[in-house]
């Protein structure tokens, strides 16, 4: 009997050891954090997906209301959520260099170039070197340049109902934005003209589909093994990204570039910036941008133009543009679902929005401008509560690339010390939502960011694109093109909701992003004027 006594304490020490102390990090570092069986209740109900993630990190951030951060684990991989807007500021700008990289996809090294060599995956001085090479292909005189080019295409999107009366009485407004989208990065990333709408099965949507479809049992077994085993994953030639859609787009990109330099051709797109990159022709603008949430990209860009610039190859710009659709398909149709919806369930905002947008078609004479855009300020106000309400990056991950430490500042805090490939959260979903930064946050209400509030919006507490020098560097593209859409769509209809829209909304709890768990069902009414 006392050799099954040893044999069960011997498993309970190796059962410590292996498995419970990796819940002892934080603690032992003092810092907040959830006790052992909370821990494993997570775990378990992360495994089986019972709560989303927004619920997850609404649920850490509520539970250490009065700590500036608190430790968690990511499976077993200790994680440190910081809550408190001044560290953020400290850890994403001021010491920058100890958390220069994101927490990323770990693919086998030279397995899939078209991933790891897009500016959200490098790290280090290669990111470094590649965000300053990209940055003038971002600014805003850029954005200017494909303006036309993408107003034409929401200005046709919107057509299609015009002429398609009886398709617009129940849609699935993230397929119909989705196509959008798609169509907007074929052209300005791809130099590829789509119409999505009337050719709903152009091979440049289903391969984009295919590209950022994370749905499927077999497909998401592959993209599971290749992250948990990449080298093996490597040797067996299993790929995160299907291997037909890997190659239409690593073909497709040096394909156009040959042929433009060829043949001379130039287009106002992003293929052509990045070409332009590449023969080091390109200037940081010195304008003063006109929003208060991008002051801190305006002190990265600065830094950025001292730095040496990359030679682009063709892979280069072709992960780049890759990187496009990964971030713009999906985030960007999301935000525009967001904001539809709540213009739908909120008539008289959208009422309100509509008579800006009618005003601006009478000083343009129907043809809307660069200007004229960046002036409409509701229509600014609308999409930034759409973003502060619903931010599309729930939260925003670093890794620490040297040993750093964060001084303790409140009564009973410790010095805590972190070591490298120590991972960060900045739970930007429950920043949004907290009380403390926004009356009533779950509430829609746009004139958070009128003129005379927008300035007690502090910097740190709207952070929809992220923070520091690696924000989003193409939030300028997003915002452009979310406001032309809606431009457009409100001068013609009115967003109304269905039998099938949920109000209030429900998120879906099988993503990494904000999803509805329904999806967006709205309706198109035509406006009588």
């Amino acid at each position: 009997m006392a050799i099954f006594y040893l044999a069960g304490a011997i498993l309970c020490v190796v059962l410590y050891f292996a498995f419970l102390k990796r819940f002892t990090y934080w603690e032992s570092r003092g810092v907040l954090q959830y006790g052992y069986l909370v821990n494993l209740r997570e775990l378990l109900l992360g495994l089986i997906s019972y709560r989303g993630i927004t619920e997850i990190i609404q649920t850490i951030y509520d539970a250490f209301p009065e700590s500036r951060f608190c430790g968690v684990y990511q499976f077993s991989r200790p994680t440190l959520v910081i809550r408190d807007p001044e560290l953020i500021k400290k850890v994403t700008v001021e010491d920058f260099e100890y958390f220069t990289d994101h927490i990323n996809i770990a693919l086998a090294q030279d397995s899939e170039p078209i991933w790891q060599k897009n500016l959200i995956a490098l790290k280090g001085e290669k990111w470094k070197d590649m965000r300053a090479t990209l940055t003038p292909s971002f600014t805003s005189s850029k954005m200017k340049t494909m303006f036309d080019l993408i107003s034409n295409y929401a200005k046709a999107f919107v057509g299609y109902f015009e002429e398609h009366p009886d398709e617009v009485h129940s849609m699935q407004m993230k397929d119909v934005f989705g196509r959008f989208t798609n169509d907007i990065i074929a052209t300005c990333a791809f130099g590829i003209n789509c119409d999505s709408m009337r050719n709903p099965q152009n091979e440049f949507y289903l391969m984009g589909k295919d590209i950022t479809s994370f749905t499927g049992f077999w497909a998401n077994l592959r993209k599971v093994f290749t992250l948990l085993f990449p080298r093996l994953a490597k040797r067996l030639q299993i790929t995160f990204f299907s291997k037909r859609a890997a190659h239409f787009f690593t073909t497709l990109i040096p394909e156009i570039i040959a042929s433009r330099e060829q043949n001379g051709i130039t287009r106002p797109d992003m293929i052509h910036l990045l070409m332009e990159a590449r023969k080091g022709r390109l200037n940081f603008d010195k304008t003063i941008e006109e929003t208060e949430f991008r002051v801190i990209e305006r002190v990265a860009d600065r830094k950025e133009e001292e730095r040496k610039k990359e030679q682009l190859t063709d892979m280069d710009i072709t992960a780049q543009a890759l990187v496009f659709f990964l971030a713009g398909f999906d985030s960007v149709s999301s935000l525009m679902c967001f904001m539809a919806h709540e213009l739908a369930i909120n008539a008289d905002i959208q009422e309100r929005l509509q008579l800006e947008v009618d005003d601006t078609v009478r000083q343009c004479r129907g043809n809307i401008t660069y200007e004229a855009l960046s002036k409409m300020e509701y229509m600014d106000m609308v999409v930034s509560e759409t973003m502060r309400k619903w931010p599309v990056g729930v939260f925003s991950g670093r890794v620490c690339t040297k040993p750093y430490t964060i001084k303790p500042e409140k009564e009973g805090e410790k010095a805590v010390k972190l070591n490298v490939n120590d991972s960060l959260w900045i739970p930007i979903f429950a920043i949004h939502r907290d009380e403390n930064n926004y009356e009533n946050p779950t509430r829609f209400d746009p004139e958070r960011f009128n003129r005379e509030n927008r300035a007690s919006v502090l910097p740190y507490q709207f952070i929809p694109f992220g923070v520091g020098p690696r924000s989003c560097i193409g939030n300028r593209f997003a915002l452009m093109e979310t406001k032309l859409v809606f431009f457009y769509l409100l001068s013609k209809f009115n967003l109304v909701v269905t039998e099938k829209t949920d109000v209030p909304l429900q998120l879906g709890k099988h993503a990494f992003q904000l999803k509805a768990k329904n999806g967006f069902w709205l309706a198109l009414k035509a406006r009588t004027r």
